[in-house]
């Protein structure tokens, strides 16, 4: 069911997955094993498709530039699971496949007789895997739950920005993502544990709070032990340095990280200040802990005295942590980033070609890849996929049409 020439060569090649839902988590999810090589197919409701063919920061030729990164790679049917003819056509399809992804509100399948146990009746072997904000149990199981909300509740929100001031957002849509990434290493261990151990399917649980929350590092033995919160800390790691972003003559930003003690010598080298080294101020980790202002202090007026590429070529060779706080357009211009294709040419019927995120993680043998860009009409894979996996005929497929079930 690929498109004409569209080889799979990825390391899923021959997983055949459902995404259910809409927006990001769960579709983040869809997107991220169909890079990989698995056979997605998107279940749209006929009157209601995903809000992401049209959501997004931009548009080109009246189209979403959101739309084509998150649902490549995926066959897009549509398929009205309120009602019963749709929830049995649901179940032939779950019939033949590996793994269902959905990130409804807790208790939706079941309301259309379509929860874990009567998939499995239908696919012993089938994984579903469950995205919501809260979890699919517990007092809050119930509520609508936003990646904003899961980020709050789940501390990143607090620990982010600096001191005094509201937190903001990562920029992006951060707990979702979140979410997709565990949401896709619990699919990959299910099926593991399907094929190498139990022989069935189970369900996988995720929850955006919880996903959020697992990026903590050591905040919740820090607040049992010693009744420690972690705060903001702006820009850079507090209690670690040298860590923080400085500037540079021509205004340009740097990160310069150097706390190790055999980096900051080195560090201190690069800067023509060898003897800060062996300042007792500064000598040890704990020492430049103590005193993180003023060694700031000193950073920071040297790289005010430099440009930020001659700043970054003496660190760099060096052997000194840094790197310049990129815009997409400083990504675009970098050499390493096309060379490792981590921009990949897409090429698309409505918008033409352009640059787009590339696959992630890279096979030596196996690699994924981009065969096609997002669906832009829903159920534009209907008669491939209703055709070709369940065998339905042009008049069975104009009878459910109007019937209101695709």
């Amino acid at each position: 069911m690929t498109d004409v020439g569209a080889e799979v060569t990825g390391p899923l090649a021959g997983l055949r997955v459902l995404e259910l839902g809409a927006l990001l988590a769960g579709p983040f999810v869809g997107r991220l094993v169909a890079d990989l090589g698995a056979e997605v197919v998107k279940v749209e409701a006929p009157d209601r498709p995903d809000p992401m063919r049209s959501w997004g920061q931009a548009t080109y030729r009246g189209r979403s530039l959101w739309w084509p990164v998150l649902s490549r790679n995926k066959r897009c049917v549509t398929l009205n699971l309120r009602t019963s003819e749709g929830q049995a056509l649901l179940l032939e399809l779950v019939a033949r496949c590996d793994a269902v992804v959905e990130n409804f509100r807790p208790g939706t399948l079941e309301r259309w007789n379509l929860g874990f146990d009567r998939l499995r009746t239908a696919n012993p072997s089938i994984v579903l895997v469950r995205l919501s904000g809260y979890g699919q149990t517990g007092p809050y199981a119930e509520r609508a739950g936003y990646a904003a909300a899961a980020e709050a509740m789940g501390g990143l929100r607090y620990v982010n920005g600096y001191p005094g001031q509201d937190p903001p957002r990562a920029g992006v849509s951060l707990g979702d993502s979140l979410a997709g990434m565990f949401a896709t290493m619990g699919l990959l261990a299910a099926l593991y544990n399907r094929d190498a151990l139990a022989g069935e399917g189970q369900v996988v649980d995720v929850s955006i709070l919880e996903s959020c929350f697992a990026l903590m590092e050591s905040a919740a033995p820090e607040f049992d032990l010693l009744g420690k919160v972690r705060e903001p800390g702006g820009t850079r790691l507090p209690g670690i340095a040298p860590s923080n972003v400085f500037t540079a003559s021509d205004s340009k930003k740097l990160v310069i990280a150097a706390n190790q003690d055999s980096v900051f010598r080195r560090l201190c080298a690069a800067m023509d200040m060898p003897a800060l080294a062996d300042d007792p101020r500064y000598a040890t980790h704990r020492a430049r802990a103590e005193h993180q202002d003023e060694l700031d202090a000193v950073i920071a007026e040297w790289a005010a005295r430099l440009p930020a590429a001659e700043i970054a070529e003496r660190l760099n060779a060096e052997g000194v942590v840094c790197a310049p706080i990129y815009s997409i357009e400083d990504i675009f211009a970098d050499p390493h980033v096309r060379e490792r294709e981590m921009l990949v040419e897409h090429d698309d019927p409505e918008l033409g070609r352009y640059m787009g995120p590339g696959v992630l993680p890279k096979f030596s043998d196996t690699p994924g890849g981009v065969r096609w860009t997002g669906r832009w009409e829903p159920g534009a894979d209907n008669e491939a996929v209703y055709g070709e996996l369940l065998g339905l005929d042009g008049e069975a497929l104009d009878g459910l049409r109007e019937r209101g079930v695709i």
